[in-house]
């Protein structure tokens, strides 16, 4: 059997998403359920620069044990006019402290928890065509009224 190297990363950008208020939905078949509307925000890094559109949001389930599972759908307008599509899909865990202090709007060093994402991009816009087939990882941190995450792709 052939020895496989371990896939490479290279920073494609760094997302700046505001987000509205929580909106609560109440318990649902595996935890508290919720909606954090996304409603703008920046992209920018190497190769992908632009502005996070004012849609989509992230649907969270918060299980018992604290670690809040994220699964979003938003996108973005590059700098040069072209829409893309983001899935990102996580967790977000750590000390039960760490967490509430986040839930409270504390700026929290995001070393003190885990935050991790795998994304997928999605155009129509021939000059983003890489972004159709090239598979993406994120780390990330939830700031009062934001979140910020590097996206990286395997490479």
């Amino acid at each position: 059997m052939p020895i496989l190297a371990a896939p490479a990363l290279s920073h494609v950008c760094d997302l700046e998403v505001e987000l509205d208020p929580i909106r609560e939905m109440g318990s649902g078949r595996a935890g508290q359920r919720r909606i954090v509307p996304i409603v703008g925000g920046r992209v920018s890094g190497p190769r992908l620069n632009g502005r996070i559109l004012n849609l989509g949001a992230d649907w969270q389930t918060i299980f018992e044990n604290g670690m809040a599972e994220l699964d979003t759908r938003y996108a973005m307008q590059t700098d040069d006019g072209a829409t893309i599509e983001i899935i990102n899909y996580g967790y977000r865990h750590g000390p039960k402290e760490v967490i509430a202090a986040i839930a409270q709007g504390e700026t929290v060093d995001p070393a003190s928890y885990y935050m991790r994402t795998h994304a997928r991009l999605e155009t129509g816009d021939a000059r983003y065509d890489w972004v159709n087939r090239t598979l993406f990882v994120g780390t990330g941190a939830r700031l009062d009224g934001k979140v910020v995450v590097s996206l990286f792709a395997l490479e």
